[in-house]
Formats: C-alpha cells, structure tokens, sequence
C-alpha cells in the first residue's frame, strides 16, 4: 500500500465501540465528520419489525387490551389506557367518572415507576461522572435507594388495578375488571403520604445536578386537559398553533421511512417534534397542581425551557405530580359495584391518545359489529421523537466539539439519546457507535 492510500484509509476509517449500555437493543448511531462539521447522521435501527398492529387484526377487543401491554414492559398501562380509549370512541361508550379517575390513578402508578426507574438508575450516572448505576452506588446509595422505593411504589400501585405490575390484566373496555377493597386503598395511601418528602426532595435534588445548557428550538407537542395536567385525556396541542382531537392526529401527523432503519420516522409539518415530559410540561406548567407548581417555582428554573437537559427535572417533576395526584385519588377512594359498564360492540373506527411516561402514545382501531379488530394503528412516542433526537444530537454535537476524541463524542451521544429515556422495546435501539472522520 503507497503512503496515498494509506493516507486515505487512515481518513475514512470507521471506529466500533460498544455504547448505550442502559438502553438495550439492536442498533447504531452512525457519524461522518468532514472538516469540523457533520456531513452525515443517522440513528440505524435494525431490529426486526414485530409487527404488533398485524397481530392484533381478527381479535376480539378484550384480547386487544390484555395483547397491547406486551408491547412494552415499562409502558403497559399507556398502551392499555389509549386501546381502551380508542375501542370506546369506536362503539360509542362512555365510561362514568369513577373510570375516567381510577385510570387517572393507574397511570399514575406508571409515571412513578417509570420515571423513577430512567431518573436514578439510567440518566443520574450521567450528570454524576459514573458509567452505571452500580458504580454510582457505591459513592451515592442514597440516590439508588430513592430510586427504587418510588419505582415500587408505583408497581404497587399498577398492581392495585391492574392485579399485577408487569403485563397487567385488570384493565378492561369500559373500565376494570375488579375495584380495589377499602382496605387495599387505605393501605397504598398511607405510603404514598410516606413517600411524598422523598418526591419533594428529588425535585430539588434534580435542579441542582449538573446538566449541560444546550439551548435549542423544537416544536413541544402534548395532550391538554381542560383543567387537570394530562395522563389520560386531552386535545393533542403544540407550542405552534395545533389544537386538535385524537381522531384528527392521521391529518396532521406523517409517519415515513428511512432507508437506515426499521422504526418509523414522525414529523409534523414535515419538520421534526417532542413528545414527552419536557414537552408536557412546556405545554401545561399551568395545570400542575399547586404543590408541584410551588415546588417547580422554589428551583427558580423557569418552563417552558429550550434547554432538552431539563427533561429530567420535568421527571423529576411528573413523580411528584403522580404522588400529589395519587394521594388526591385514593383520599376520595370509594368502593364501585360495578367497576366497568357493559359493552355493545358495533362496526366502527376509534382513536385514542393518551402520555405515556414518554410521551404521546395514539392508537387508532377498525373494528366490526362484532368487536373484531380488522386494522390497527399504533404510533409510539419513542417513534416520533426519533427525528428529534437526530436533530439534538446533530445540533449538540457540534455544540460539544467535534475535535474532541471518538469516545468522548460517544459519551456526549449517549447523554443525548438516553435523555429521552427511548422506549426499550417499542421503537429504538442502540449498541454501536460508527465514528468516520474525514
């Protein structure tokens, strides 16, 4: 080989290492960087489609809700809370308020497991200088044992409606199968009063971390309650004129391919979005109930924020809405006869819309006059953030310096992606870093 060539491949080599060691699955971020500037950027998603919407054609709608909560572990309610929203809207039913507030319980239980889980074990090594949480451990058990009791608290919390926290199966068309005893209820409260100093706390211990101020500007999309800050109900919205119902998203929204992956892309406007907590909180700040807006307004860390780093504080933020929520909830607990309204089956479509711990979570059903499903729909949050976070890391990489070493850029890259916390299962995986320097 001549020195020309040699030349050359020292230029275009590409550099392998394994990354995104808390966020498991199949696939890559891809760099190419010529001159100081990144010419090329992909996420490469190559996990097999599973093709959920396809499993779920000729099944009953019962089947439906207990067959979506596999779709993710972290995220079961989500998907069951918007099935079931969406079947209703096709057969016409309404559910009476007792539903519409014991689902309002149940998700709350996912929020706190959920963010709890991505706060102190996946994100906190991060902004604290470790490479795990085991490592993390051993300088900060506390952070750790925080962790773990508020994500408890909300499987427990899962399990009071759903009989079980993973792949739950209390949830059905019309409401729940079961209603809680007294008892059970009285007893979950109890602990959630206990547990509202260690929310308060990491509220305050979340502003303090060192997050980098990465200033950006991107299009905030979210449900929005009339009145309450949403879980299960609301008008999807944005920071740039959008107000519509769950039924019109398909008017709006535009799902696409790319050649580089196997998860599908989302944009609104043919531009890029963010769903999730920073998004919902940008959106409804407003709507926070007034201990959670009082504890927000004491960090002095305004919202809404252009800084993509304070979705973990809006985390932070969103567990302590579900306990304040929660504890609401079970004060005003009273056992329901009935727990669920008989349900009609007729031929129809339906949408629903609800926030999973990630953001906006739409299913859309076909169903026959005998509850079958014919088509599907589902378009999960991780999938629309996508093009977002490709345009985060193309923005904050170049912020952080494109000089500095491939592992460097590795760790920055990580930071980025696992700040939205991306579904495990749902939508996007990561395991290799291609860095090309040209």
């Amino acid at each position: 080989m001549n020195e020309s060539e040699n030349s050359q491949t020292e230029r275009e080599v590409s550099i392998l290492v394994p990354a995104l060691t808390r966020v498991e699955g199949e696939g890559s971020l891809r760099l190419r960087i010529r001159e100081g500037h990144i010419e090329e950027l992909a996420l490469d998603i190559f996990e097999p489609p599973r093709y959920f919407e396809k499993f779920l054609e000729g099944r009953s709608h019962q089947e439906v809700v207990d067959a979506v909560a596999r779709i993710c572990g972290i995220c079961p309610v989500a998907y069951q809370m918007s099935a079931v929203q969406a079947l209703e809207h096709a057969f016409g039913l309404e559910p009476d308020p007792w539903v519409h507030a014991m689902r309002r319980l149940f998700y709350c239980g996912e929020w706190l497991q959920s963010h709890a889980l991505h706060i102190h074990l996946l994100a906190a090594p991060d902004f604290l200088g470790f490479d795990s949480v085991v490592a993390m451990a051993a300088q900060h058990p506390e952070v750790v044992e925080r962790g773990l009791k508020l994500q408890g608290l909300g499987n427990a919390l899962i399990g009071l409606f759903g009989g079980r926290s993973v792949h739950p199966v209390g949830a059905c068309v019309g409401g729940f199968f079961r209603a809680p005893q007294p008892t059970e209820a009285q007893a979950l409260l109890e602990r959630l009063r206990d547990a509202l100093p260690l929310a308060e706390a990491l509220v305050n211990w979340a502003a303090a971390l060192p997050v980098p101020d990465d200033q950006q500007d991107f299009v905030n999309v979210a449900l929005r309650h009339p009145v309450d800050y949403p879980f299960t109900e609301g008008r999807i919205v944005s920071d740039a004129g959008l107000d519509i119902d769950a039924a019109d998203y398909d008017q709006h929204f535009v799902e696409t391919h790319r050649p580089h992956s196997t998860a599908l892309f989302s944009s609104l406007q043919d531009e890029p979005y963010l769903v999730g907590p920073l998004a919902r909180l940008n959106l409804n700040a407003d709507r926070l109930p007034e201990e959670s807006g009082q504890l927000l307004a004491s960090t002095g860390i305004g919202f809404p924020s252009a800084n993509m780093f304070h979705s973990l504080l809006a985390r932070a933020v969103e567990i302590h809405v579900a306990v304040v929520e929660a504890i609401r909830l079970l004060e005003a607990y009273r056992l329901q006869e009935h727990p669920h309204a008989s349900v009609t089956p007729r031929a129809g479509t339906g949408c629903g819309a609800t926030e999973a711990p990630r953001g906006l979570l739409w299913h859309r059903y076909q169903v026959d006059d005998a509850g079958i499903v014919r088509a599907a729909r589902i378009v999960p949050p991780t999938s629309q953030n996508q093009a977002r976070i490709e345009a985060d890391l193309y923005r904050s990489l170049h912020h952080f310096g494109l000089d500095r070493s491939d592992e460097a850029l590795r760790l920055r890259a990580e930071t980025v992606i696992r700040n939205y916390d991306p579904c495990i299962s749902c939508a996007t995986h990561f395991l290799k870093i291609d860095v090309a320097r040209q």
